[in-house]
């Protein structure tokens, strides 16, 4: 489940519409930028790569400026936007008979590196220093949980918590607005695309080191009924 704050740092309350908008931004032209690079390594000539992110970005314009349904709080507005530039690429590069372009699982595998990566080792440092800090990670890294379904999820998100004391907390996603908005547009099958985006904070938790292990079996984008976001204590 992709975050509204992408970059190294970890969500703050108190950010303000245009500190979401300019990360919101940053990461868009991160995923885009690293996409022209991918596909440049696959043989895609540079005219056509600039023709490509052209039609790509206006397309993401089109989808979230042209959207029927309006959206219901400011993370919803971020949220789309980020949902809006993988579809866009998707369209475009599947449309494209440009050679080198790849198709079917291919493009799939090549949006998912091109929007988890670039800001992975940034995030991964950074959750990782946080833990560290912390006198009790678990109790960190719960609190930024808490605090990012508000700020990051909002509205178009539901959670229930099954499990929420000292020795647990189990975040259970059972309304995704990522798969609901990309789902009205035929395109259910991207949204693991943005859960993909999950796993640079994840690799920061060291169960041994930290004292909790984390869990996410399956999500809704991969065909599960919700996507459990589970947080363990393994000491006492």
């Amino acid at each position: 489940m992709p975050e509204q704050s992408h970059p190294a740092e970890l969500p703050s309350p108190s950010r303000a519409e245009a500190d979401r908008d300019r990360e919101c931004g940053a990461l868009i032209e991160a995923f885009q930028e690293r996409l022209g690079r991918e596909l440049a390594a696959l043989g895609v000539d540079a005219d056509t790569l600039t023709a490509l992110r052209g039609r790509i970005r206006a397309l993401a314009r089109e989808l979230t400026d042209g959207d029927a349904r309006p959206a219901p709080d400011e993370p919803a507005r971020v949220n789309r936007r980020y949902a809006a530039a993988v579809l866009a690429a998707h369209r475009v590069l599947s449309a494209t008979s440009a050679p080198g372009v790849p198709g079917g699982p291919g493009l799939l595998e090549l949006l998912t590196t091109a929007f988890a990566e670039p800001f992975g080792p940034a995030i991964t440092e950074g959750v990782r220093a946080l833990l560290d800090a912390a006198p009790d990670p678990f109790a960190a890294m719960v609190a930024v949980a808490r605090t990012r379904e508000e700020t990051d999820f909002g509205a178009e998100f539901t959670f229930t918590h099954p499990r929420d004391d000292d020795r647990g907390f189990f975040a259970d996603v059972v309304r995704c607005g990522y798969h609901d908005w990309l789902t009205e547009r035929g395109a259910g099958e991207l949204t693991p695309v943005l859960c993909a985006f999950d796993g640079n904070w994840i690799r920061a938790i060291d169960p041994e080191r930290h004292g909790f292990v984390f869990t996410r079996a399956t999500t809704i984008g991969e065909g599960g009924t919700h996507c459990p976001f589970h947080f363990r204590r393994t000491t006492e």
